[in-house]
């Protein structure tokens, strides 16, 4: 049996192919792991041809499988696709290979896809459905109310890797209460800065320069470099009139976030925000805060106070 998962999150293609595991009934020494960007396709189907030593069964996981993707990414040896083509003919019963895929879309024009579309089971998982079910399912016996998940879920944002980091982290230190406060989640997970980030953006915005101050002070507060928050704060514009352009060439939400390479989420707030700027002034401000990176790797202005400039003469 062949399988392909593809999709941008990582955790949840790694559950999908754990669910695949426990369908198959494959236990942990059937099970071979490879990387697409380390290991040659010529030794993954040398080993789904031999036979398990433990069970009439095995799997094999293949991670950072681009070979189905138009990417560009180069691995560290070169790929023999027509040996896969090969094995999809000639395939061991015996054997449930993985494909891991961690990109929004397949390459259809690519003969190695499209043969798998006739004898593969795909599965594409781009969409977080609901994520604070995922939560709440991160923190199983746990109870955590619905306000709750919500400000974990403000405050570290919605990269599903980073919420399991935090999660296990409070579930940790909760371990004999087991019942999850709103005071934890604000004393014990780090807040994110692209969070922020979006607040400082959202102050811009309207123009409320004193509440863009504070924003910026905060950040500084937490040890933030100023540099790193003008590189954030650019990148965050730059999404802006990137997506707003391709936006106006009509340009679906999707296609957008897949050409940009970025969540489909933070798309949806940069598309959002971008409505308030023309494209001439957010060009204006990427030229104004390129400069303040100059002037503070010249010596030019203190880093400290070179984005209290730039927020002032919004």
């Amino acid at each position: 049996m062949i399988y392909l998962i593809y999709g941008k999150e990582t955790l949840l293609l790694e559950k999908k192919c754990t669910e695949i595991l426990k369908k198959e009934q494959i236990d942990e020494y059937s099970i071979s792991k490879y990387d697409l960007e380390n290991d040659s396709l010529n030794t993954i189907l040398e080993d789904a041809t031999t036979i398990s030593m433990f069970s009439s069964k095995k799997a094999i996981i293949v991670t950072n499988s681009y070979i189905f993707t138009a990417t560009t990414k180069k691995s560290l040896i070169e790929q023999n696709t027509d040996l896969l083509l090969d094995y999809l003919e000639h395939r061991n019963p015996d054997t449930i290979l993985i494909f891991i895929i961690p990109s929004e879309k397949l390459d259809e024009r690519k003969k190695i896809t499209k043969q798998c579309r006739k004898i593969a089971t795909i599965t594409e998982i781009n969409t977080v459905k609901n994520i604070g079910q995922i939560v709440k399912e991160m923190f199983g016996e746990y109870q955590i109310d619905q306000a709750t998940t919500q400000l974990f879920i403000d405050r570290v944002g919605d990269n599903l890797r980073i919420l399991e980091q935090e999660c296990e982290k409070i579930k940790t230190y909760k371990n004999e209460e087991k019942k999850i406060t709103k005071e934890d989640i604000l004393n014990l997970t780090a807040k994110n800065i692209d969070i922020d980030i979006f607040k400082l953006i959202e102050n811009i915005i309207l123009k409320k320069k004193q509440q863009a101050l504070e924003s910026y002070q905060e950040m500084l507060k937490r040890n933030e470099e100023p540099i790193k928050i003008i590189i954030m704060l650019a990148n965050q514009f730059r999404i802006m009139y990137q997506a707003k352009e391709l936006n106006k060439k009509g340009y679906t939400a999707n296609d957008i976030a897949s050409t940009l390479e970025i969540h489909p989420y933070r798309l949806k707030l940069a598309l959002e925000k971008s409505y308030n700027f023309s494209s001439s002034i957010l060009l204006n401000y990427l030229e104004k805060l390129a400069d303040l990176d100059s002037n503070i790797k010249s010596g030019l202005v203190d880093k400290n106070l070179a984005l209290e400039l730039f927020i002032l003469e919004i």
